[in-house]
C-alpha cells in the first residue's frame, strides 16, 4: 500500500496532472477577473476552485505520509504546503485578502516543473552577491539624489525638491523611461552642463551597476549546468567500474565453470 501510493505521488503521470492542473486553475482565475464570464459562471469557478484545493490537499496529506518527517524538512514541500495552507483559510470577513492570496498557488508550477526549480534555486543561491550589489546601487542612488536635490531642488522641485522625489526621479532616469526628453532636457534649458550630472550617473546605476546582477545570475546558472555535467559524468564513470566488475566476476565464473567441466 505504501509503496503504492509513492508510486503514484512520485510518478511522472501524476506531476504532469497536477501541473495540468495549476495551468487550469490559472487560467480560471484570469477569467474571474472578467465581469461578463464571472457573472456567467462565478458558481462554475467556484466549484473548479474548490476540486483543485481538495485535490492539493490530498496530495499534501499523500505527501506528508510518504515522508514523514523529510517532506518538512525539504523547502520546497513547505513551500506547497505553506500555499495550500493558505488556500484553506476561508474568505470570509476579515480574511477576504486570502482570496486575492490564493493566486500565489500558482507558484506551484515552479516545484512541479523541474527546470523552473532549477532557475529558481539559482537565483536564491546569487542572493548574497546581489544583496551587496543592492547596497552599493543603493549607497550611489543615495549620493545622487542629495547632490540632484542640492543642484536642480530650488528650480524643478516637482523632480528634485525633496530627497524621496529625487530618489523617485533618479531610479525613472536608471530605467531609461522618459528620461531624455521628459526629464533632462527640459533641466539643460535651465542648466546647460546638467548632462555632466545624468550621463554619468546613467552610465553607472544602468549599464554597469544593474549588468553586474545579470552577471552574478548568468554565472549562477553555468555554476549550476557544471555541477549537473560533473554529477552526470560521476553517474557515467561509477556504471562503467560496476560494469568492470561484474565482467570480471563473470569471467571468474566462467572459469571455473570451465575448470569444473575439464576435471569430469
Amino acid at each position: 500500500m505504501y509503496q503504492n501510493i509513492k508510486n503514484i505521488i512520485e510518478g511522472h503521470k501524476f506531476q504532469n496532472f497536477i501541473m495540468t492542473l495549476i495551468i487550469l486553475n490559472g487560467i480560471t482565475m484570469g477569467l474571474e477577473t472578467s465581469n461578463s464570464f464571472s457573472s456567467k459562471y462565478n458558481s462554475l469557478f467556484e466549484w473548479f476552485n474548490l476540486i483543485v484545493i481538495t485535490i492539493f490537499s490530498i496530495e499534501i496529506a499523500l505527501r506528508v505520509y510518504i515522508h514523514k518527517k523529510a517532506f518538512f524538512k525539504d523547502s520546497w514541500s513547505l513551500f506547497d504546503f505553506i500555499i495550500v495552507a493558505i488556500s484553506l483559510v476561508p474568505s470570509s470577513a476579515g480574511f477576504e485578502i486570502f482570496r486575492i492570496l490564493r493566486v500565489l498557488r500558482l507558484f506551484r508550477l515552479i516545484t512541479v516543473v523541474p527546470q523552473m526549480r532549477k532557475i529558481m534555486t539559482a537565483l536564491l543561491s546569487v542572493i548574497p552577491g546581489i544583496a551587496s550589489i543592492a547596497g552599493l546601487l543603493t549607497l550611489f542612488f543615495y549620493i545622487f539624489a542629495i547632490m540632484s536635490t542640492q543642484l536642480f531642488g530650488e528650480k524643478f522641485p516637482e523632480w528634485f525638491g525633496t530627497l524621496g522625489e529625487s530618489f523617485y526621479s533618479l531610479f525613472q532616469i536608471m530605467t531609461l523611461e522618459s528620461w531624455s526628453m521628459g526629464i533632462v532636457r527640459p533641466i539643460m534649458e535651465v542648466y546647460p552642463l546638467a548632462w555632466t550630472f545624468f550621463v554619468p550617473f546613467i552610465f553607472i546605476a544602468t549599464f554597469v551597476i544593474v549588468n553586474l546582477i545579470i552577471a552574478i545570475v548568468v554565472d549562477a546558472m553555468n555554476v549550476m549546468h557544471e555541477t549537473e555535467e560533473e554529477k552526470i559524468i560521476e553517474e557515467v564513470h561509477s556504471i562503467e567500474e560496476t560494469t568492470k566488475d561484474e565482467i570480471k566476476k563473470l569471467r571468474e565464473d566462467i572459469k571455473e565453470l570451465k575448470a569444473l567441466l575439464s576435471s569430469k
